[in-house]
């Protein structure tokens, strides 16, 4: 029976969202196959992680220009063994972990772990376990990603594999598959009419307080139809609930949920932040984006793409959100028709079965298992 170790973080939801589906591909994929994903981090250091993780979200919500400079130096790195040495009972714990479960592949979704990986295992030569860098992140890819050994780097997209190609990474070691988002995806079906009104999901995230003023400017927007997701954040809801109220217009108000897929599928027009999952599952239900936050560094790929590839725009202020969906919807929607065809060109839905196929049938199937319990 094979056996599969997803290693993840909870410093952000791209690393998360990317364990999950590719858990999921294998489910589908290898049913067979034991499959565990751990976050080393919170199982090792608890709630001094958990204080950790929500700093880092005040960080990047609060002084998005310091996270932007720490960001920067973190990619002027080129070794990380020093800097690492705090993670010494993470290396001790996965190192046990590989000891006792022996799996045929490693899977880090999370950028430290592949430098932990080093320490444990020494650098990659083909031997058993697979090593393989599955990066969230596009285009504005950090050197902590691929400043490590590994058999294979996964990436979102072309883009991103240039970069990592001018970065001296090994073309060899490459592979394209799409963001693993859930194998949900890939069974969508088209719900969305080609006819007004255009339904617009607005994808309110942590530390925007300006949420209910352009919610109120949606609302007024003639020839649309607005849904409004708020999370598990109670106090927004009622604000929001309040302002339907006010304007009388009815739209809808979508606490945390499950769905996203299917909501995915039958909007028009996304409106949120630049973060890896949700660009890359906007992508994969191929809903047009207007990305209205950017957290600087690791999410500036993400919105570069969305521009570059013309599936949407970049629209950081409310006049601007506003002028995008105006001049998209305008002429019976020519610029929104436009966005939708681009975006279903470079849509992989079926990334995380892709990835889980790829992990089971490895390359290297010869290699020969390096066993680390000598460093334990």
């Amino acid at each position: 029976m094979k056996r599969f170790l997803i290693l993840t973080a909870a410093f952000g939801e791209g690393h998360n969202a990317a364990a999950r589906g590719i858990q999921a591909g294998l489910a589908e994929t290898a049913p067979e196959a034991t499959v565990h994903v751990r976050d080393l981090l919170a199982e090792t250091f608890g709630a001094a992680n958990d204080l950790t993780c929500r700093g880092y979200l005040q960080l990047i919500n609060r002084a998005p220009q310091i996270w932007s400079r720490l960001y920067s130096l973190i990619d002027r790195q080129t070794e990380f063994r020093r800097a690492f040495r705090w993670l010494a009972p993470v290396r001790y714990r996965l190192a046990q972990i590989i000891a006792r479960d022996q799996p045929e592949a490693i899977v880090s979704v999370y950028p430290a772990y592949g430098h932990l990986l080093d320490e444990i295992l020494g650098p990659s030569h083909g031997s058993r376990p697979k090593r393989v860098v599955c990066i969230t992140d596009s285009i504005s890819i950090n050197a902590i990603w691929f400043r490590c050994s590994a058999d294979f780097f996964l990436v979102a997209n072309e883009q991103s594999a240039a970069v990592l190609e001018r970065a001296g990474v090994a073309r060899e070691t490459l592979r394209v598959f799409g963001f693993p988002v859930h194998p949900a995806f890939a069974r969508l079906s088209e719900s969305r009419s080609p006819h007004p009104p255009w339904r617009i999901l607005y994808m309110i995230n942590a530390g925007r307080a300006t949420a209910p003023a352009l919610v109120q400017r949606l609302a007024a927007l003639n020839g649309t139809e607005l849904t409004v997701t708020v999370g598990r954040d109670e106090k927004l809801r009622r604000a929001i609930a309040e302002i339907r109220t006010a304007s009388g217009k009815h739209f809808e108000i979508i606490g945390w949920t499950t769905e996203l897929p299917q909501l995915l599928a039958r909007h028009h027009l996304l409106i949120s932040k630049a973060g890896g999952a949700t660009v890359q599952e906007a992508i994969a239900a191929k809903c047009p984006m207007i990305v209205n936050q950017i957290v600087p560094g690791q999410e500036e790929g993400n919105a570069q793409l969305i521009a570059e590839t013309n599936c949407g725009r970049v629209a950081l202020s409310q006049d601007e959100v506003i002028s995008a969906i105006d001049t998209a919807i305008a002429d019976n929607a020519k610029l929104l028709r436009e966005w939708s065809a681009n975006i279903a060109k470079i849509s992989r839905p079926a990334a995380a079965l892709d990835i889980a196929s790829f992990c089971c049938h490895p390359d290297r199937s010869e290699a020969k298992w390096r066993d680390p319990g000598e460093l334990l």
